[in-house]
């Protein structure tokens, strides 16, 4: 391998993929060769086609490993290659410029080419969010989203001795504040001098719209408010979302809830996720109608969905605002003890809403999904939690993107859905004696009775089938109102109160 090689690859691909233009070819060489320590550049004739960085990348990192530039640890080799990227990168005012140019032709346009862009950069690191297995499987709700995540790299316990020994600071405060763009990061925070924000107004108050880098979905974004301050659901949040939704009207946005079990993993900077997917939730029909007198312009519904949803529906945005308001109020405050719903204990609130908008033509729609992060003896981690029979499947909190109906679940799975298959397709009437997969046991249990004789081409379909009707259960676990006589019949009891 000829470094200076790689080098000419990594320009040519950065031409291609718009990141930089011929006049900057030796000024960016010349930044590579400092990163890289080497002495000299000789200009080659490069003529291919490749779809991301990450072949030439990995390369360098070979080399950049071989001259003890680097340690061999994933996180160095992430630091480093980030490092070499941001020789080719735009600076964020052309990006802020294009995208700006591009919204004028088109709102598709500017976030179709910042998407790219983010993509081309190695920012969003494509290669590894391909590794993640994804299906559907078909439920009476509609075609749930599964994902077993595996594009999140295994710490190296060389990394993580390293993040020991750096001082902590409170620069960036954290992952989503807007300091991060251009930030080299270290043992204990990613590299982000690739990453780069476009900032929008938003109800009168500065955000910031960036893509995620480990997209769970397609155009995954974040929008970030500008100051580092708490996550909270509010009459301004919807504003924001239907603010966010005006501008780009081919993109949902939500909000994860602002507690602690039902809000997301990052409640300490207030932020909203979006992109360009329709969720089985999106698609869920409205099962029963609402009339609220002062809203006449405003369609209300129940959702048929696990997790218990009023969907608001109208033009007037300044209407929906105030309506969701009025529910979001109501809510915070509201109790019934025969469905185990309490507002608050011992002074801590337990109810909040997990907002979504999105358009449709003219129409703006909002939905308002209740929350309750209430904890029992028998339900230690939430009662509106995955409940224990789940946890070997799913344990995390239910966030914003699988109220939606998406299941990230943990990249343990996939090995172990391979040793639960084998033993399936043997015919093993238990595995509760072997460590690795027993925590399966009483789900397995009931897959070998349901599925007696199971060959080896078939087991990889039913066990995902099998764990995306899991995930079902989990969404309706974190539903506050169950679906069934009784909680239907409650939750239309708080729909009246709101009159």
């Amino acid at each position: 391998m000829s470094i200076n090689t790689e080098i000419n690859r990594l320009l040519h691909f950065a031409k291609q993929r718009g990141l930089m233009n011929e006049e900057d070819t030796f000024y960016t060489a010349n930044r590579l060769l400092d990163v890289l320590k080497v002495e000299e550049f000789v200009p080659e004739e490069i003529s291919e086609t490749l779809e991301t960085a990450a072949p030439i990348l990995q390369n360098m990192l070979v080399y950049a490993v071989a001259q003890g530039l680097i340690e061999d640890t994933a996180n160095e080799r992430d630091l480093f290659d980030t490092r070499l990227m941001d020789c080719v990168m735009p600076r964020p005012s052309e990006v802020i410029r294009r995208f700006n140019s591009d919204y004028a032709r088109a709102p598709k346009a500017a976030t179709d080419n910042f998407y790219k862009l983010s993509i081309a950069s190695n920012y969003i690191r494509k290669d590894r969010i391909d590794k993640n297995v994804v299906w559907q499987t078909a439920t009476e709700y509609g075609d749930l989203d599964i994902t077993i995540n595996l594009s999140k790299p295994e710490k190296d316990p060389r990394d993580i001795a390293k993040a020991k020994l750096v001082k902590s600071g409170s620069y960036p405060k954290c992952l989503l504040c807007r300091e991060n763009e251009g930030y080299a990061g270290h043992a204990g925070h990613p590299a982000r001098q690739t990453h780069r924000l476009i900032p929008l107004r938003l109800a009168g108050h500065r955000w910031f719209l960036q893509y995620s880098p480990y997209t769970y979905y397609n155009e995954h974004c974040i929008v970030l408010n500008r100051k580092h301050i708490p996550m909270k659901v509010s009459r301004k949040s919807f504003e924001n979302l239907l603010d966010f939704v005006t501008i780009f009207p081919h993109y949902f946005l939500g909000s994860n809830a602002d507690l602690p079990i039902v809000g997301g993993s990052i409640l300490s900077h207030d932020h909203y996720q979006g992109g360009r997917y329709t969720f089985a939730m999106a698609k869920a029909p409205i099962e029963k109608s609402y009339v609220f007198k002062e809203y006449p312009g405003i369609q209300v519904g129940r959702v048929k969905w696990p997790m218990s949803t009023l969907r608001l529906t109208g033009e007037d945005r300044e209407a929906l605002a105030g309506l969701a308001e009025k529910i979001l109020v109501a809510w915070r405050a509201y109790s019934d003890a025969s469905v185990g719903i309490l507002a608050e204990s011992d002074g801590e609130p337990h109810n909040t809403i997990t907002p979504i908008a999105r358009r449709r033509g003219s129409l703006y729609e909002l939905d308002l999904v209740l929350r309750n992060n209430r904890t029992s003896a028998e339900h230690p981690l939430g009662i509106f939690h995955p409940h224990a029979e789940v946890h070997h499947i799913k344990k995390e909190n239910i966030g914003l993107i699988e109220v939606m109906g998406l299941a990230v679940l943990p990249a343990r799975l996939k090995e172990e859905m391979r040793r639960v298959g084998e033993e399936l397709v043997k015919g093993t009437p238990d595995i509760a004696g072997i460590e690795a997969i027993a925590k399966h046991s009483e789900w397995y249990k009931m897959l070998a009775a349901k599925y007696p004789q199971v060959t080896a081409g078939q087991v990889e379909s039913i066990l995902q089938e099998e764990i995306g009707q899991v995930f079902k259960t989990v969404l309706m676990h974190a539903g506050v109102y169950k679906r069934d006589d009784e909680g239907m019949a409650a939750f239309d009891r708080f729909v009246a109160s709101l009159d």
